[in-house]
């Protein structure tokens, strides 16, 4: 499975849309086999396309910070599930997930200062 993570400095982004990058993680066997960085495309994460992206790069879940319901549209109609409510390092992230650490907090972002 490879999950994306929206980045800043190697932490969870707060917002989704405005990211600096994605990391990108391939989990097989409840191990990190690969991981790189996925560069996000300019301008607010739901408009930008950047799921179709996502999804062609083989993404089936987002662990997130917060994200509104235009990008969870977005998202869901591409095939990619997401949690949100996720924060700190990536490397932490993944492995609450790996451990079912992790549930969705199912807040929805609705401001752009988020």
């Amino acid at each position: 499975m490879i999950i994306a993570l929206p980045t800043r400095n190697n932490m969870i982004d707060d917002h989704f849309g405005h990211c600096e990058y994605f990391t990108l993680i391939e989990v097989s066997d409840n191990e990190v086999k690969t991981q790189k960085r996925f560069d996000s495309p300019e301008g607010c994460g739901c408009k930008s396309g950047v799921a179709p992206l996502l999804a062609d790069a083989g993404v089936k879940l987002m662990l997130a910070g917060n994200m509104g319901q235009g990008a969870l549209d977005v998202l869901k109609r591409n095939g990619i599930d997401v949690i949100r409510g996720c924060s700190g390092p990536i490397d932490e992230v993944i492995s609450k997930w790996m451990n079912n650490e992790l549930s969705d907090n199912k807040e929805i972002c609705d401001h752009h200062d988020c």
